[in-house]
């Protein structure tokens, strides 16, 4: 009997399973909001010099620039009516004064003067923001595999929700990064044990409808930042009310279940057996999993079991050529996807539409986008769909090159598009990532691969910064780096109406020939395997 097998004995598409997506996925509204929620926190409203404390003395009339707009930070020396040389009444300066904003709202940029020579501190809040998110990918997949899933999934929510809050009330951009930071930090543990903990539990039919069903999760979380930011013109009150959400989502947390399958390669098959019963129970299949029993368990996943008592470096995962191979495309994929993606879903304010009504487009265009992946998965397959939906976004970033500045709808239906592209591809990834990596290194693999849409996401917008030598510098970037994650997914194996490998050994059935002998493979495998030292009792092995 395989995992998957055990898992349809006690109900792989009953209630439980329902339950079990619903409290996994209702805090995927809230990371929608953290992930987007600097495009309203960090908002850039008209703005001007303030005139100096002498404005008094006569009109203070500010210089026009090249757009036939005033000066957004430059002002005139002296007043238009002083009695001055030609040549010294049209002299300007700095905003030494500070600037007036023309906003109905307030956000960091009006708070710390985000604008001007500081602009590029506004960009890099949300790169120290990705950046937790990167460091929370690398250390928080190794301490799952040690501890578990739910307790990182749990400590995650907590400090996520102790993070944002500490955010709102920061007194300085300093303090106020550091708490992004850590926020970043805490959606990486949740993003991680989230995706393992919703495959694991479903059927191998299910498990596109699974993916689907948090990306939809995500999409309803785009919808109400919007109407929330509407609602609460005050940053720090908007940054509050998305944060404090996840101390209910901590208390919640109690009742999702831990990995079956870690829990019995761990060494903790009589608390699986329990929890098997359970699930069984309320599957309305207590009978099933009455019969079910310890030693049955143990002997149906010995193979996993014995498996479990090695652990690979992660240098396997470059070292032999499948996994190598492998590895290389996905983190092109995920690099490609997370650095295009928070170059359009960031960069709203740069279309000239609307805030809101732009965000509400952005969040609806995932609706369609989302039920089309998850067609597209299951008939065309995961290696398909991601390479096309990369391609075609890589397609229309290229594209707004070549439109003018004032055509903003083409601009924006060309954004529109290539960002639904991106949803799709976000969506197909989780899934095929999960599926591709055997259980014996699927965290880590997942952990190291999802690590480079962080790098993408943390560099998106300081390559941004680029547009101010050339407007059309970071769409060629972006737009290249779309098409190279696309054609790199191209050389992926398919894994539609496949069960999950467990092992190298059954990844190893997908890639090589049947001619190929399998002993240079196992040879070179074994020498990246390290022994276990002996572990105190309740730790995973390490």
């Amino acid at each position: 009997m395989t995992f998957s097998e055990l898992i349809d004995r006690v109900g792989s598409k009953g209630p439980f399973q329902l339950l079990h997506v619903v409290l996994l996925g209702l805090p995927v509204f809230g990371i929608a909001n953290h992930n987007l929620l600097q495009i309203f926190t960090a908002s850039t409203p008209e703005h001007h010099c303030r005139p100096p404390p002498n404005a008094s003395a006569g009109p203070w009339v500010l210089p026009m620039g090249l757009n036939g707009k005033p000066e957004t930070c430059l002002r005139f020396v002296y007043p238009s009516n002083a009695s001055l040389p030609n040549d010294t009444q049209g002299a300007t300066e700095p905003c030494l004064d500070g600037w007036a904003y023309v906003s109905t709202r307030d956000s960091i940029v009006t708070e710390w003067d985000l604008v001007c020579n500081s602009n590029k501190l506004k960009e890099m809040a949300q790169s120290i923001f990705m950046a937790g998110i990167l460091v929370g990918g690398i250390l928080l997949g190794d301490l799952s595999d040690r501890f578990g899933r739910k307790p990182i999934l749990t400590c995650s929510y907590f400090l996520l929700a102790a993070s944002g809050s500490g955010a709102a009330f920061s007194p300085t951009l300093a303090s106020y990064m550091v708490f992004r930071f850590l926020c970043g930090f805490s959606i990486s543990g949740i993003s991680l044990s989230t995706v393992i903990l919703s495959v694991e539990w479903m059927s191998t039919q299910l498990r596109a409808i699974t993916s689907t069903s948090l990306g939809y999760f995500y999409t309803i979380g785009q919808f109400i930042l919007p109407g929330l930011a509407y609602a609460i013109p005050q940053w720090r009150w908007l940054q509050l009310t998305v944060s404090i959400p996840f101390f209910a989502f901590f208390a919640a947390s109690w009742w999702v279940p831990e990995s079956l399958r870690w829990m019995i390669l761990s060494g903790k098959s009589p608390k699986a057996l329990k929890i098997l019963r359970w699930v069984a129970t309320f599957n309305g299949r207590k009978e099933e999993g009455e019969k079910l029993s310890l030693e049955e368990i143990k002997l149906n996943m010995q193979k996993e079991i014995t498996l479990a008592k090695v652990k690979y470096s992660r240098a396997v995962l470059f070292r032999i050529p499948i996994l190598r191979r492998m590895t290389l495309c996905l983190s092109l994929a995920w690099f490609a996807t997370g650095f295009a993606y928070y170059s359009l879903a960031m960069g709203v304010e740069e279309f000239g539409v609307n805030l809101y009504i732009l965000q509400l487009i952005f969040g609806g265009v995932d609706i369609p986008a989302k039920l089309i992946t998850f067609l597209s998965i299951s008939y065309l397959g995961r290696h398909t769909t991601q390479a096309i939906t990369l391609l075609l976004a890589g397609g229309s970033i290229l594209a707004l090159i070549f439109v003018p500045l004032d055509s903003r709808t083409l601009r924006t239906v060309l954004a529109v598009f290539g960002k639904g592209c991106l949803s799709s591809s976000f969506s197909c990834l989780f899934l095929y990532t999960s599926e591709l990596f055997p259980t014996v290194i699927r965290q880590t693999g997942m952990g190291v691969s999802n690590m480079w849409t962080r790098v993408g996401s943390m560099m998106a917008p300081l390559v941004k910064i680029t547009g101010e030598v050339k407007p059309f510098i970071p769409n060629v970037i972006f737009g290249t780096a779309a098409i190279v994650g696309g054609s790199a997914a191209l050389f992926l194996p398919e894994t539609r109406n496949r069960p999950l490998p467990e092992t190298i050994e059954d990844l190893e059935g997908w890639f090589l020939p049947k001619k190929e002998s399998k002993q240079e493979v196992e040879a070179e495998k074994a020498s990246q395997m390290i022994p276990l030292k002996p572990c105190g009792p309740g730790l995973s092995p390490s």
